[in-house]
C-alpha cells in the first residue's frame, strides 16, 4: 500500500478508519475466555501445541485433532509466545485478520477507482454486521477471510492494473495459504474465469499479458502448491515415522479426504436448502446490504458499459455463492470471505447514492428499528420478568441476567438518540454510530456478564475449589472448554470415544487411587451408575448438568445406558 501520492487528509482519513476498526473490533479482548463450540477446541488445540511441542499434529485432548488444518492453531500459539496471555492470545488473530482485510479493500478501492472509494469499501465493509460479529470471535473464517481477500488483491492487480506478476504469484501463494488454513482457501482462482471472459469480449480494463507468458501463469499453480507443501510435506514425512501408531494414518486420510471433498460431497451437518443464503446476503450483512436498490441498477450499467473492475468481483461472488449452494450443508459464515468483495464492488456507487433521500431514511430506519427492538427487549425483560428470559438464564447456568437486560436497554436507548439528534442530514453518522454503540457494548458490558457461564469458567473453578493438593480429575463425556479451563493437568479417556467407554475406562482409573481421584461427568453419561447422595452437582453451564465423584459414589459393575450419548447431539453450545 503506497501514501506517495495521497494527501495529508487521505492519510488522516484512513489512519482514522483503521483506528475505529481497531477500536471496534479489538474492544472487549481480554475480557473473555473461548466460547463454545469452536472457540475452545482450537485454543486447547493451540495451547496443547504450546505446552506439548507437537506444532505438526493439533490434539484434542489425548486425540489427535484432525477436523480442520492447524494454521489457526499456530497463529494462535505463537501469539500467546508474543503476548503470555491465552484472552488476548486467542482472538488477535482474528483482530490481525480484520485489520489486515480492511486494508486491502482499502487498497483495491484506491487502485481501481480512487482513495474515497477506497474509504468507502473499507468503512462499507466494517459496518456489516456479519464482518465484526466474526472477527470478534476465533474461529476459522476471519482468517480465510484475510487470506481469501488476499489472493483476491494479488489476482486483480494483475489482471485489472497488470501486468503485475509478483502480485499474481503473491496472490496464488496466499491462496495455497488459505488452502491449508481451511480447503477453500483456493477460491481466489476462480477470478481467472470471468477474466478470461472479458478478455475474449473485449471488456475495458482487463488487462492483456502477450503471448508467451503460458509459463508465468503456471508459476502461479507452483505458487499455490509451494504454500500448500508448507504444511502438508512435513506433515507426511512425521505421520510416516509414526508408523507404529495407527492414528497418525487416520489423522492422514481423515484431513485430506474425510474432511475436505467427502464433507463437500456427502454434507453430515447444517443441512440446508440451496436458497439458504439468500435471507445473509439480505439481513447479515446489513447494513450495507441497504445500498442494494441503489447498486443493483448501477452494478447493471456498469456491466452493460462492460467495464471489468465491476464484473470481475461480481461474477467472483456469483461463483462463490453458487459453490458454496451446491452441497447440503451450508452455514452462514461461509460465505464470509465473499463480503470484502461485495464492500468493493458496491463502493464506487457510494459517494452519489449517501446523497439520496431514500438511502438515508433507510439508513435512520434501520437503525431506529434496531435500537426500538433492544430498548423494548431490555425495560420488558427488568420489568416484567418474562418466563422466557428467567428459562434461559437458567438453561445458561447464568445468574446476572438484570445486568444484562440493563445493557440491552441502555444499547438501544443510544441507537435511539443519535437517530433523533442526528435525523436524515447525517444518517450516514448515525448509522456508523449506531453499530459503534452496538459493539461497544456487547464487549464491554454484555461479554463480561455471559463469560462465567459460556466458556466453563465459572464451572471449573468449582471444580477446582473441591480439589486437595494431590488429587486428580477425570473427564468423561467433557468437552473441549472444560479441559481448557481448568487451572491443573487432568486425564481424558477419549474424545471421540463412545461415553460407556469412557466411563468404564474412567472408573477403572479411578480405582487405581480412590482417595485421591475424582470423576468429571455429563450427567446423561453417568446414567444410574452413580449414587447421587454421594456425589456433588456442580450445576448448569454450556445448557448441561455437571457432576463430580469420587470412588465411594460408583455403583459397581454398572454401566451406562449408550443411548444417552445421540441425546446430547442435539444439545446446542
Amino acid at each position: 500500500m503506497s501514501f506517495s501520492h495521497a494527501t495529508p487528509q487521505d492519510r488522516r482519513r484512513f489512519w482514522l478508519l483503521m483506528l475505529i476498526a481497531l477500536v471496534v473490533v479489538g474492544a472487549g479482548i481480554g475480557l473473555r475466555d473461548p466460547w463454545p463450540s469452536d472457540e475452545p477446541r482450537f485454543t486447547l488445540a493451540a495451547k496443547q501445541m504450546v505446552e506439548g511441542g507437537d506444532w505438526l499434529f493439533p490434539h484434542r485432548g489425548s486425540e489427535l485433532y484432525a477436523d480442520k488444518p492447524p494454521v489457526l492453531m499456530w497463529t494462535e500459539a505463537a501469539s500467546f509466545e508474543l503476548v503470555r496471555n491465552w484472552r488476548i492470545a486467542f482472538l488477535l488473530p482474528s483482530l490481525l485478520a480484520a485489520l489486515g482485510t480492511l486494508a486491502l479493500v482499502y487498497d483495491l478501492g484506491r487502485r481501481l477507482w480512487n482513495r474515497q472509494v477506497g474509504l468507502y469499501a473499507a468503512a462499507g465493509l466494517l459496518l456489516a454486521f456479519q464482518f465484526v460479529y466474526q472477527t470478534k470471535r476465533a474461529q476459522i473464517d476471519p482468517l480465510v477471510m484475510f487470506l481469501i481477500t488476499a489472493g483476491n488483491w494479488g489476482l486483480l492487480k494483475h489482471l485489472l492494473k497488470g501486468p503485475d506478476w509478483r502480485a499474481y504469484w503473491l496472490g496464488c501463494f496466499c491462496a495455497g495459504l488459505g488452502v491449508i488454513t481451511k480447503g477453500v482457501g483456493f477460491l481466489p482462482l476462480l477470478l481467472l474465469l470471468p477474466y478470461a471472459f472479458a478478455l475474449r469480449r473485449g471488456w475495458n480494463g482487463v488487462v492483456r499479458m502477450g503471448r508467451g507468458q503460458a509459463m508465468r501463469w503456471w508459476l502461479g499453480l507452483l505458487a499455490v502448491l509451494a504454500a500448500i507443501a508448507l504444511w502438508l510435506v512435513p506433515m507426511l514425512l512425521a505421520a510416516r515415522a509414526h508408523t507404529g501408531n495407527p492414528a497418525y494414518a487416520a489423522y492422514v486420510r481423515d484431513i485430506l479426504f474425510h474432511q475436505t471433498a467427502d464433507r463437500y460431497a456427502k454434507s453430515w451437518g447444517h443441512i440446508h436448502s440451496p436458497l439458504y443464503y439468500v435471507p445473509i446476503v439480505l439481513f447479515s450483512w446489513l447494513p450495507l446490504s441497504l445500498t442494494y436498490p441503489g447498486t443493483l441498477p448501477r452494478w447493471w450499467r456498469a456491466l452493460k458499459a462492460k467495464d471489468a473492475r465491476v464484473l470481475l468481483p461480481l461474477a467472483w461472488i456469483a461463483l462463490v455463492l453458487v459453490f458454496f449452494s451446491i452441497p447440503a450443508g451450508k452455514r452462514d459464515v461461509y460465505i464470509l470471505p465473499a463480503l470484502p468483495m461485495v464492500a468493493l464492488a458496491s463502493a464506487p456507487f457510494l459517494d452519489e447514492l449517501l446523497r439520496m433521500r431514500w438511502l438515508r431514511t433507510a439508513g435512520l430506519v434501520f437503525v431506529g428499528l434496531f435500537g426500538t427492538l433492544l430498548l423494548v427487549a431490555g425495560a420488558y425483560a427488568l420489568l416484567a420478568t418474562p418466563k422466557a428470559a428467567t428459562q434461559w438464564a437458567l438453561e445458561r447456568g447464568f445468574a446476572g441476567a438484570r445486568a444484562l437486560w440493563w445493557w440491552l436497554a441502555s444499547i438501544g436507548a443510544a441507537q435511539l438518540l443519535l437517530v433523533a439528534a442526528l435525523r436524515l442530514r447525517r444518517a450516514a453518522w448515525a448509522v456508523g454510530g449506531g453499530m459503534v454503540a452496538l459493539w461497544l457494548g456487547w464487549s464491554f458490558g454484555i461479554t463480561p456478564l455471559l463469560n462465567e457461564s459460556s466458556s466453563a469458567a465459572g464451572l471449573m473453578a468449582r471444580v477446582a475449589a473441591r480439589m486437595q493438593p494431590g488429587d486428580t480429575v477425570g473427564l468423561v463425556a467433557w468437552k473441549e472448554q472444560n479441559l481448557l479451563m481448568l487451572d491443573r493437568p487432568a486425564v481424558d479417556f477419549g474424545f471421540t470415544r463412545p461415553w460407556q467407554q469412557q466411563y468404564a475406562a474412567a472408573v477403572a482409573w479411578q480405582a487405581g487411587d480412590p482417595t485421591h481421584r475424582w470423576l468429571f461427568v455429563q450427567e446423561p453419561a453417568m446414567g444410574h451408575c452413580v449414587r447421587r447422595d454421594r456425589a456433588i452437582d456442580l450445576g448448569l453451564a454450556n445448557r448441561r448438568e455437571w457432576w463430580m465423584f469420587k470412588a465411594d459414589a460408583v455403583i459397581a459393575g454398572c454401566l451406562p445406558d449408550p443411548s444417552a450419548e445421540a441425546a446430547d447431539a442435539s444439545v446446542p453450545e
